[in-house]
């Protein structure tokens, strides 16, 4: 409805509510992504529920919005819920704007959805940087006929007897048949004693043939995977193990096209289209250094004028529309590794890595050293690179902060880089953390801070009139150190004294939402403390860490804890080896390691930058125990002279307000 129209009469029931649809659709586009809407005609409109992210392609919106006038350009972003048109002239903007407003069409699932159109003085987007292919990645076009594609499909039994040991395994988003011998998912590695009956299928030796004498690969394969993904489905973002097989990883891509997503552990993240019937190798640095995973999701966003073609899908917004996937089944080849691998990567290869990740604690001391080894020291080295990751301090804790009497006494405890130190003018903020370094930087930013343990702050008790301690409690390894750490805040606290706890969480997703930990993102940007990521929106706290693992699970041992049913306590296993945790995924187990890698320079190898342009830094890994719902408030529960004001849960993260009494 013209709003210039719109007092001449009453509205309507349903004019009322589009028009609250209307301003609730521009009020989101303001908070969430910073687009401003106009209230006057312009050439260029805003098209919300018209987007990639929900499943409108440009195919179908292009003709709908070139009813009402001449299109100079329709802008999708990816992944994203709106797109941008511009028309010719204001005139016909306005026109569109009349006409479409609380139009319903119908999505590329045949879900039907209603259109808002709110004017915008430009229609532009932020272009992503020009990327290159990850080097040693080649994909060959139409390397089989398709005949010979029909005829591999029809190979695969995917209903023998479940006796035969090439049987297909029933993973959570696919089914999987080996040959050659089985990779076992437990351990992401390969029994090299223990070879499948009957080798590949012998269908297969022609093409390996012909790929050899054509130079596409260089070693004859003896271990083959077949995937069989229906649409929607996806595989986690992982490395091929590198003691399990050679350098060359060879896919061949059947029944549909496919977009995959490389990432290299900087953050820069290439998304990659693999078209059907196509030959994906993996050699060097893509094969050892870069993870590559499968979104799930049942549209790929793809270039509108290449078609299927196989190459990078760029960020040219005005190129842009939706694929639909459809059942896509994969022949992934490899050579099993007889020998430790020696490659150039050693920071990533679990061949050459040093050091044995450590067992849980079982007593006082093994706690401390652990703590010592796997957070102490582990800060210390990145305290630079760390500092220059944290710098937007998370909403509600600001929210605390500000609800406080002016001139109050506040100890930050485990206070980093001081990033809430400065929040608020109005109180007397003091921080203290572990990390000499960071203690540094906190001075060097005018802040009064003190190298101290937070299991025994140097102030005296009832000093504070409220304390904060931001992702620090889920370090300590035992337990009974947590419950100490958490005693620790209390005894700083005056009677009416209040303090804010953040820790991890398990649950990454939660009330049928995933943190933005698991969400996919197409480039990183900057890395956010706790659980973040690279958004513009305040609210999301999730920690980005860099992508180092393995083949589809954390890249280390069995898990240190088991969740029962119901509960929140864990169940420790005698002896058992910390995993290291794969990025992006759900976590393994409650105690684990969590990879940082590090950048000598901050400044530089930032996200767009092209890939290989600099070395990987060091891997360090964190002991992190993540908490389980309700295990947080059972632990303050245990505390002495103390009620729970608030209990919550924040993207990633549980929290309490806790208030000495």
């Amino acid at each position: 409805m013209d709003s210039n129209s719109q007092s001449n009469y009453k509205l309507s029931k349903t004019e009322k509510k589009f028009l609250r649809k209307q301003i609730k659709a521009r009020h989101t586009l303001l908070r969430h992504e910073g687009i401003e809407t106009v209230s006057y005609a312009t050439q260029s409109l805003v098209v919300a529920n018209g987007g990639l992210g929900n499943g409108v392609s440009r195919n179908q919106l292009l003709p709908v919005l070139e009813k009402y006038g001449l299109v100079d350009a329709l802008l999708m972003p990816p992944h994203k819920p709106y797109s941008f048109v511009r028309y010719r002239t204001a005139e016909e903007a306005k026109k569109a704007y009349v006409t479409l407003n609380g139009k319903e069409i119908v999505d590329d699932l045949g879900q039907k959805i209603l259109l808002y159109l709110n004017f915008v003085e430009k229609a532009q987007w932020k272009e992503l940087g020009l990327q290159a292919l990850p080097p040693g990645l080649m994909v060959v076009e139409e390397i089989i006929s398709s005949e010979d594609e029909k005829m591999l499909l029809e190979s695969i039994n995917w209903t023998e007897d479940i006796d035969n040991q090439n049987v297909q395994k029933y993973l959570k988003h696919r089914r999987v048949k080996h040959f050659g011998y089985e990779f076992h998912y437990e351990n992401n590695n390969v029994d090299k004693d223990m070879p499948l009956p009957g080798g590949l299928p012998g269908i297969c030796d022609s093409f390996l043939e012909k790929w050899l004498k054509e130079g596409f690969i260089k070693h004859k394969p003896d271990q083959l995977t077949v995937n069989q993904y229906e649409p929607g489905h996806g595989i986690p973002a992982h490395i091929d193990t590198h003691s399990a097989f050679e350098d060359e990883i060879v896919s061949l891509s059947l029944g549909s096209e496919i977009v995959m997503d490389f990432k290299h552990p900087d953050g820069v993240t290439v998304p990659v289209m693999l078209p059907r019937r196509s030959l994906l190798v993996m050699t060097g640095e893509s094969r050892y250094l870069w993870t590559h995973g499968i979104t799930p999701r049942k549209f790929d966003t793809v270039q509108a004028s290449k078609g299927l073609q196989s190459g990078i899908i760029t960020s040219d917004v005005g190129d842009l529309t939706l694929s639909k996937r459809g059942m896509r089944t994969s022949f992934t080849f490899r050579k099993v590794r007889q020998t430790p691998c020696n490659c150039s990567y050693p920071l990533v290869c679990d061949s050459q890595m040093k050091e044995t990740p450590p067992s849980f604690p079982e007593s006082a001391r093994e706690a401390s050293q652990l703590e010592q080894d796997y957070v102490h020291r582990v800060y210390e080295e990145i305290a630079e690179h760390f500092s220059s990751t944290r710098h937007t301090p998370w909403p509600r804790v600001v929210e605390f902060l500000k609800s406080l009497p002016c001139g109050s006494l506040v100890a930050d405890v485990g206070c980093g880089n001081g990033k809430y130190l400065g929040v608020n003018k109005e109180l007397y903020m003091i921080g203290c953390d572990r990390s000499q370094k960071l203690v540094d930087i906190c001075r060097e930013r005018c802040f009064q801070a003190l190298v101290c343990d937070a299991l025994a702050v140097p102030l005296c008790s009832g000093s504070c009139d409220a304390c904060i301690s931001i992702a620090v409690i889920h370090h300590f390894s035992t337990a009974e150190r947590r419950v100490a750490a958490l005693q620790e805040l209390v005894r700083l606290l005056r009677p009416g004294g209040q303090a804010l706890v953040y820790v991890w969480a398990m649950e990454q997703e939660y009330n049928k939402k995933k943190s933005k930990y698991l969400r996919e993102n197409r480039i990183s940007q900057g890395k956010e403390e706790g659980t973040s990521s690279d958004t513009a929106m305040p609210e999301l706290l999730v920690e980005q860490v860099p992508n180092v693992g393995s083949r589809d699970s954390e890249c280390c041992v069995s898990s240190v804890t088991d969740l029962p049913e119901g509960g929140h306590k864990a169940r420790t296993v005698t002896n058992a080896k910390l995993p290291v945790h794969t990025n992006r995924t759900s976590f393994p187990s409650q105690d684990l390691l969590v990879p940082w890698h590090h950048q000598g320079n901050p400044g530089e190898g930032k996200p767009g930058h092209p890939a290989g342009a600099h070395d990987p830094g060091p891997v360090f890994h964190r002991y992190y125990h993540v908490f389980c719902e309700g295990e947080l408030e059972a632990t303050c529960q245990t505390l002495n002279s103390v009620s729970i004001l608030q209990s919550y849960y924040d993207q990633g993260n549980w929290c309490v307000i806790l208030q000495k009494v």
